[in-house]
């Protein structure tokens, strides 16, 4: 079958993965599609083999401008003709790409959604014979996704204009019922054959943390961590990001910082810096992550909430692209939801948007509050009917302490947010349970009402916490104001009364992280020290060509030439990853270094 000879010729596998089959072979016989998969499951050999088998031009559009370069850079060292055109490049740039694109010299052309209707392309692109258009990360054409782009909602008026309709595939890591009939209809999809993989990823280890102190748990869990572990930590402010990161340098972590304050040139080299592994740890606000494409991030740490759970799942699925188990650390604070509401109403247009969000943003914060499965949690959120599980590698399932009833103290919650008129928020609720004696609990003569210092005895991350679980339970409604109010709802009442049990586990405050095995490590290589040769060889490539190091060769590739250690070409064309070019520009160089290897182990 000839697309099993393109995908080990160009690509060096001898098989796909998961609907891979599928979906190039619809899109093959012309059919628009929708393809949803996850972060690191291969949407786009979905749509670079059928490139191939087309006689025209394919045209990829994507917001990935920072990730185009790497791109283009990964199919050409595959032997596949590809380019891009973005806002990156000057005018004599784009014009010299455009003729060459009119001219078929390449098979894929990269192209921002932004560039369509203008410029030389748009007049180009009505010369060219374009076969098939990807849309990849479809979600922004959406304003009901967390990453919404105005200028993908021209893609159908491009296509219009277009001598002949080409066919089109949607591809995206995440939608949900609504972004998905968006994207079908916005795109102008014609009956799109729809593909869905599962949302789960059994390498990612879910965490939601709450320590009080968050950067003391930060910096003792990388101190802990192995040397070699690359991460990301995501702040919800450029302040925040750059305080973070100021602490771990002054502390020895081979730490930089991200966000979209600073210069074009200081970004790009922070970039590069993580791309080539001189920087292990990149602290940054959401703006890092969408250009990333780095297999091998060994955890992400969420230092603030993000904003839902689109967003959440998103940046958490930029960890263990390798396949390898990485951890995906969400770090919990009542403080945040403040922050994320403030920002909602801030930004939000239209109403019918700042209900949404607002939605999303409560089921983001009863993932934080759930005693169920993290992962059931994330593939329910997403439309996915699943059984109650037990996945034995996410903090709620790894967490071993019993369940209590927590009815009395709900109820003194309750009934103290009634006493106060239901017109105040948490930290002065949590003032009055636990009967402070400050300014503000007396000039409201709240040191007065029966329900004061009831739960003096109790922590205030604690009572915190309980109060979050109450409101992920949708027992006290946290209004969305600037200053948001706690009020009752009327299932408060069966609380009240005694008719409905509060059951929750003990805090999780001091508890600390299991770690599972399965895959863990750096490197699976029989040979360790040869791995470390070929690490250093490819690093050398990668600086040289100033493209990241898995557009080299990916660990896997290298931890395969370090077990098997091939010695000629055949040898060499069997190890998974490796296409004929990548043999044709790469296999001199790390066969010598294997068969040196070979010859000292044999001194």
């Amino acid at each position: 079958m000839r697309i099993y000879t393109l995908l080990k010729k160009f690509f060096g596998y001898d098989t796909f993965r998961d609907q891979q089959e599928r979906i190039i072979n619809a899109i093959s016989d012309k059919k628009d599609a929708l393809v949803i998969m996850p972060t690191g499951g291969g949407k786009s050999v979905c749509y670079q083999i059928p490139a191939l088998m087309f006689d025209g031009v394919t045209v990829v559009i994507s917001p990935l401008i920072a990730l185009m370069k790497d791109q283009v850079e990964a199919l050409n060292q595959n032997g596949i003709p590809a380019t891009f055109l973005n806002s990156s490049l000057s005018a004599s740039e784009t014009n010299m790409r455009v003729r060459e694109i009119g001219m078929g010299a390449f098979k894929l052309v990269y192209v921002a959604p932004e560039g369509l209707m203008t410029g030389a392309f748009l007049e180009a692109s009505r010369n060219m014979n374009i076969d098939f258009v990807a849309v990849d990360e479809a979600h922004c054409i959406s304003q009901w996704g967390h990453d919404f782009r105005p200028s993908y909602q021209s893609i159908s008026s491009w296509v219009h204009r277009l001598p002949k309709r080409p066919v089109i595939a949607a591809f995206t890591a995440t939608a949900t019922h609504v972004v998905k009939k968006d994207i079908v209809t916005l795109l102008d999809l014609i009956r799109p054959q729809s593909y869905v993989s599962g949302v789960d990823r059994e390498n990612l280890i879910y965490r939601v943390v709450k320590p009080s102190k968050k950067y003391d748990y930060v910096a003792k869990w990388l101190k802990e961590a192995p040397s070699e572990y690359t991460g990301i930590i995501y702040c919800a402010t450029r302040k925040t990001v750059e305080q973070v990161a100021s602490k771990l340098v002054k502390e020895g972590i081979n730490a930089s910082y991200y966000h979209g304050g600073l210069d074009a040139e200081t970004r790009n080299r922070v970039q590069d810096d993580f791309m080539l592994d001189k920087k292990k740890i990149i602290v940054s606000t959401n703006a890092f992550g969408m250009g990333i494409d780095k297999p091998d991030v060994r955890f992400v740490i969420h230092y603030n909430m993000p904003k839902n759970m689109e967003a959440y799942y998103q940046e958490a699925g930029r960890a263990g692209r390798d396949g390898l188990e990485s951890d995906c650390i969400l770090m919990y604070d009542s403080s945040d939801i403040v922050k994320q509401k403030m920002l909602i109403t801030q930004n939000s247009t239209d109403r019918e948007r700042y209900t949404i969000q607002m939605e999303n943003l409560q089921s983001l914060i009863d993932y934080c509050n759930t005693n169920n499965c993290l992962r059931g949690e994330i593939q329910s959120y997403f439309g996915e009917s699943v059984e109650a599980m037990h996945c034995n590698s996410c903090s709620n399932c790894l967490d071993e302490s019993e369940e209590i009833d927590c009815t009395e103290a709900a109820q003194k919650i309750l009934s103290c947010i009634y006493r106060m008129d239901q017109r105040f928020g948490i930290n002065l609720v949590v003032d009055v349970l636990r009967g402070a004696k400050t300014q503000r609990v007396r000039d409201f003569n709240f040191d007065t009402l029966s329900t004061y210092g009831l739960l003096k005895e109790e922590s205030v991350s604690l009572v915190k916490e309980q109060i979050m679980f109450l409101i992920a339970k949708g027992y006290i409604v946290m209004t969305a104001d600037e200053y948001p109010v706690l009020k009752l709802s009327p299932t408060a009442r069966e609380v009240l009364k005694g008719t409905e049990k509060i059951v929750m586990k003990q805090t999780r405050l001091d508890i600390k992280d299991k770690k599972t095995t399965k895959k863990r490590g750096f490197t699976s290589a029989s040979n360790p020290e040869l791995y470390d040769e070929l690490s250093k060889i490819r690093a050398q490539i990668a600086q040289s060509k100033k493209v990241p190091l898995y557009v080299v060769f990916a660990n896997s590739v290298l931890s395969d030439l370090a077990s098997y250690l091939p010695t000629t070409r055949d040898e060499f064309l069997s190890i998974k990853g490796i296409g004929e070019k990548k043999y044709e520009i790469y296999g001199e160089a790390f066969m010598s270094a294997i068969k040196l290897y070979i010859q000292t182990k044999k001194m």
